[in-house]
Parts: structure tokens; C-alpha cells; sequence
């Protein structure tokens, strides 16, 4: 009985100093998970508190509980319209990329630790995916607003580059214990992780969002029956022989992209699951590691780790991603430099113990060390780079809080709730606001009084004010209320003066004294800077054209409404 309440104490405990350790990583810019991490190694056997723990198989249980849990959250949150312009990239990156990683960490741990090809293929192998809960936590977390061609990539790569990643170390662990298949077996398991986790996790994922859109539940069980459908789901497709892991991806994916009052139930929830999944799993990983063994092999593997962050994953990226899709250079640099390692590489390495591969300690000690290099040198870096490549765009006002009000099931009307910052409308009568013609202000609030609002009634800073609209009005209303700082950014960025996007190409050569070629002059702006840019522009592209800086600004339905322009 005493060893129970003394687990209480020491999860609760652990837990507890996780969740305070997130202000010390915003203050210090220490990666999270990295603290999680170190955590979980203070207080296993050589730490302060001394708890044993070697049970792999349940650390592999909760690494596959927890995993799922995340990537059910990352394609909850997903949005279909990114993959317009990440899913091909991205889906390169996850098949091609992995191989070539793999392929190259993999010769030169044989080299580093005298192995044999197969043994040094192996560490490749599960040191050569990039992790969801490492990617989507990073970009979540320190406040960097990558662009949409960069930010899908990467988080659709994450999620969806396991399977590789599972097929190569299973594959090899068969290989080193003498179980392995024919060549028709070994491609027919490649085949069914991909195909049947892309059906299932499809089919299942689009019955699983109608039916949560169709049933009338109290709120509280909306999340409950997500996560329920969802690891069904993920049994399943395991089940069959395909990859879990994708087909819960994607199954989040359908059921954050189907519109309804649901969502509003789920997405709170998911998100408070996938912090435990985060806590619990890199705790339990850190328990799981002997320091002293681990010190045995820094060295080596901190080599391996250098190879890994600064020549194969920049070769993979080069080779599969920049001859094949429109990215620019510095796009290309950011995606090869932020290639996480997490949890899922140390959840493969428990793979060759699971499998009685000899000296199978040793993959689970580089992956452990090649991870926490991972975090502290790209992860920790992630916010100067971002801004060193030029792919972060401005942050601009988007509503405090916003909620649907549950009245429509289709386009329904949401409450947004906005504070005054912008020193422009001091003053200004709500009549003169230009407000979106199906938006309204249903209450404002000033020094916690709410007030009536009428059309004579003068805006003060720091009032609050609740607006009914829908989702269209979002551009409008969040330009009407950006706050000063923010429009300074957004300035200093996009430049000072903005375009339509419908604005003819004939008027802005004449204003600007510009040269156009004869395909050029019946273009509006939207489609020559989409010209410029290769096709699928996103905020934040630019082209510098005849002495003039353009930035697209605004886009909305996959086209430009706005380019912001500077003149040098």
C-alpha cells in the first residue's frame, strides 16, 4: 500500500515541477522537453530521488500511449488548407529524407563505433525521424509564427515520417537477430504501414468527425469520444499492419477540419492531454536512462549527433525537397536546421531490447544522447535562426478569446473579444468604425463596467469589446483593432504602404514608372507576385522587383489580398 501513495507523491511531485519549469524555460530559452527530460533523470536511480525504473516494455507501452495522444492533438490542430502548400514537400521529407538520413548517420556510426553495416544502419535508422511532440511543442511554444510553406512542412513531416522510420529499425533488428524476410515480405510491410495507415486513418478519421458532429453529448464527452475514437483507430490500423501512428494523425486531421460546435469542447481538452503526454513520456524516458552509462558514450555519440544535425539532415533536405519545390534558400536552410529528435527516437531504440539485438544498451544510450543535442543545440536556437533566415512574419492582433455561440451548424456566428491598443481609435464614436458589414459590438467593457454600447459612445484604450461575426470578418476586424506595437512590426515588415491584390498591373507601372513584358500587363498584383513566387504564395513571400521591395501581407482563401511594399 505505502509503495502506491509513494508513486503518487513522486508522479504528482514530478509533474508539478514540470509544469512550474515551463516559466524557467520562457525565461532561460531552455527547451522544454529538455527540461522534462532532466527531470525525469534527477530523480531516477543515480539522480536525487533514486527511483528505479528499467521496465522498457512499459516505457514502451506509455511511449505509444503517449505518442498517439500527441499526434491525435498536432492533426487536430492541422488545418487542410496547410496542406496546399506542405504536404508534397513534407511527404518527401518523411519517405526519401528519412532513407537518406538514416543512410548517412548510419555509415558514420559504424565508422565511430566500429560496427558492423547492419549495426550502424540501426542507430541510423532510429536516430533519422523527426518528432511530433519535439516539433509541435517547439514552434507552439516560443512564440515563433513561421510561414505557412515552412511551418506546414514541418509539422506535416513530423507527423507523418514514423512509419519510415518504424519499417527501417524493424527491418534491421529482424536483420541483426537472423528473423528477417524475403524481399516481397520485407516491401509488402513498407507497402501496408503506409497504404493501410493512410486508409484507415482517412475512413476512420471522416466517420469519427460526422459522428461527432451528429450526436448530442454533454460537452465533457465530446474530447472523451475523440480520444476514444481515435486510439480505436490507431488499434486498429496496428491491428491490420499498418502504421498507427499515421492513421491517427490523420484521423485528428478529419475531425479538426470538420466545423462544428464540437470542436469548441475538444481542442481545450486535447490540449491539456498532450502537455501530460508530453510531461509523462519524456519523465518516463528520462527515468528510463542511466547517466553513468550514458557518460560512456557522449563522446561517440556526440559526434554522431553533429554528423547527424550538420550533414544529413541538410543532405536529405537538399537532395529531397529543393531541386523538386519552390522553397527559397533560406526556407531550405530552416527546414534542414530544425530537424527535432524527441521521444520517438528513444521509443525506437527499445525496439533492439525489446528484440534481443546483442549490445542492444548501446542504441538506446546514442539515441538518448543524439536527442538531448537535438534540443539543446537546434531546439535551443529555433527563435535566432527563425529570425536570422527571415522565415518568421509578423504576429498580428487576433481576438483575446473568440468562441462559436452554437447557433448555426454550418458558418456559425462566434463571439470575439478584442482590447483596444490601437492609440487610433481613442476617441472615435463607434459609428465611424469600419466595421464589417455582418459584424457587431454586442457589449463593451471599461474598468470592469460594461456599457451599452451605442453609435455616439467614444472608444478608450484598454477598453474590451465583445464582437459578434464570423469567421470572414476575422481580417477585417483584426486590422481594425491591431495595436500600435504590433503595427509597427507589421511595418517595419511588410512596409509602409500596401496594395489590393486585384490592383492592375498597368496602373502600378504607370504610378511607379515600372517596366512590364507583354504577359505581364493584364496581370493584376496578386497573380505576378504568385508568378514570382513559383505558385502557392503564403504571408511573408517576397520579390524585389525594379528597386521595390514587395511583401505579401494578407492572403485569404489561398489567394493575396494585400502586398505591402518598400522602396530602396
Amino acid at each position: 500500500m505505502d509503495a502506491i501513495y509513494t508513486f503518487f507523491l513522486v508522479g504528482g511531485s514530478l509533474m508539478a515541477l514540470s509544469i512550474l519549469a515551463s516559466r524557467l524555460s520562457s525565461m532561460m530559452g531552455v527547451p522544454l522537453l529538455l527540461i522534462f527530460l532532466g527531470l525525469g533523470m534527477l530523480a531516477g536511480e543515480e539522480g536525487l530521488l533514486g527511483v528505479e525504473f528499467d521496465d522498457y516494455s512499459m516505457a514502451f507501452t506509455i511511449g505509444h500511449l503517449a505518442l498517439a495522444m500527441i499526434l491525435l492533438d498536432g492533426g487536430l490542430r492541422t488545418r487542410l488548407k496547410t496542406f496546399r502548400v506542405g504536404f508534397r514537400p513534407a511527404l518527401s521529407l518523411a519517405t526519401f529524407g528519412v532513407f537518406i538520413t538514416s543512410a548517412i548517420v548510419g555509415v558514420i556510426a559504424m565508422w565511430v563505433f566500429d560496427l558492423s553495416l547492419a549495426q550502424g544502419l540501426l542507430v541510423g535508422a532510429i536516430v533519422g525521424s523527426t518528432d511530433a511532440a519535439a516539433v509541435f511543442s517547439m514552434l507552439s511554444g516560443r512564440g515563433v509564427n513561421l510561414n505557412e510553406r515552412v511551418g506546414a512542412t514541418l509539422e506535416i513531416e513530423s507527423g507523418t515520417n514514423d512509419p519510415m522510420a518504424i519499417f527501417l529499425t524493424l527491418m534491421l533488428v529482424e536483420l541483426l537477430v537472423g528473423d528477417i524476410g524475403g524481399i516481397a515480405e520485407t516491401l509488402l510491410f513498407f507497402i501496408s504501414q503506409f497504404g493501410i495507415g493512410l486508409v484507415v486513418g482517412i475512413g476512420g478519421g471522416w466517420l469519427s468527425a460526422k459522428l461527432l458532429r451528429w450526436l448530442d453529448l454533454a460537452p465533457g464527452l465530446y474530447a472523451m469520444l475523440a480520444l476514444a475514437l481515435g486510439f480505436s483507430v490507431f488499434g486498429l490500423t496496428s491491428v491490420l499492419g499498418g502504421s498507427g501512428f499515421l492513421a491517427i494523425y490523420l484521423a485528428g486531421l478529419m475531425i479538426g477540419n470538420q466545423p462544428g460546435r464540437h470542436l469548441n469542447f475538444i481542442l481545450p481538452v486535447h490540449d491539456g492531454l498532450a502537455w501530460l503526454s508530453q510531461i509523462g513520456l519524456f519523465l518516463v524516458l528520462g527515468l528510463l536512462v542511466t547517466p553513468s552509462q550514458l557518460w560512456e558514450v557522449a563522446l561517440p555519440a556526440g559526434l554522431v549527433a553533429l554528423a547527424l544535425i550538420f550533414v544529413a539532415r541538410p543532405l536529405a533536405v537538399l537532395i529531397t525537397i529543393k531541386p523538386f519545390f519552390k522553397f527559397r534558400w533560406r526556407e531550405t536552410f530552416f527546414i534542414a536546421w530544425v530537424g527535432l529528435r524527441g521521444a520517438v527516437p528513444i521509443v525506437l531504440a527499445i525496439f533492439p531490447l525489446i528484440g534481443g539485438v546483442e549490445n542492444a544498451s548501446l542504441y538506446f544510450n546514442v539515441a538518448f544522447a543524439v536527442v538531448l543535442m537535438s534540443l539543446l543545440i537546434q531546439g535551443g536556437s529555433l527563435t535566432f535562426m527563425a529570425r536570422w533566415l527571415k522565415v518568421e512574419v509578423p504576429i498580428g492582433t487576433t481576438p483575446n478569446r473568440r468562441g462559436p455561440l452554437g447557433i448555426l451548424p454550418d458558418n456559425d456566428f462566434e463571439m470575439f473579444v478584442y482590447v483596444v491598443e490601437n492609440e487610433d481609435l481613442e476617441d472615435v464614436p463607434i459609428r465611424l468604425l469600419r466595421f464589417p458589414s455582418g459584424a457587431l459590438i454586442s457589449a463593451l467593457f471599461r474598468n470592469h463596467v460594461m456599457l451599452h454600447p451605442k453609435g455616439s459612445t467614444r472608444l478608450k484604450l484598454n477598453d474590451v469589446i465583445c464582437v459578434i461575426g464570423r469567421t470572414e470578418d476575422l481580417v477585417a476586424l483584426n486590422r481594425l483593432f491591431n495595436g500600435d506595437a504590433k503595427l509597427k512590426q507589421e511595418r517595419a515588415f511588410f512596409g509602409t504602404f500596401t496594395l489590393d491584390g486585384e490592383a492592375q498591373m498597368q496602373d502600378i507601372a504607370q504610378a511607379y514608372g515600372l517596366t512590364l513584358s507583354p504577359g505581364e500587363q493584364d496581370m493584376t498584383l496578386a497573380e505576378f507576385i504568385s508568378l514570382r513566387v513559383g505558385g502557392h504564395p503564403v504571408v511573408g513571400d517576397d520579390v524585389d522587383w525594379h528597386g521595390i521591395h514587395w511583401v505579401v501581407s494578407e492572403m485569404e482563401g489561398g489567394n493575396i489580398t494585400r502586398v505591402g511594399l518598400r522602396l530602396y
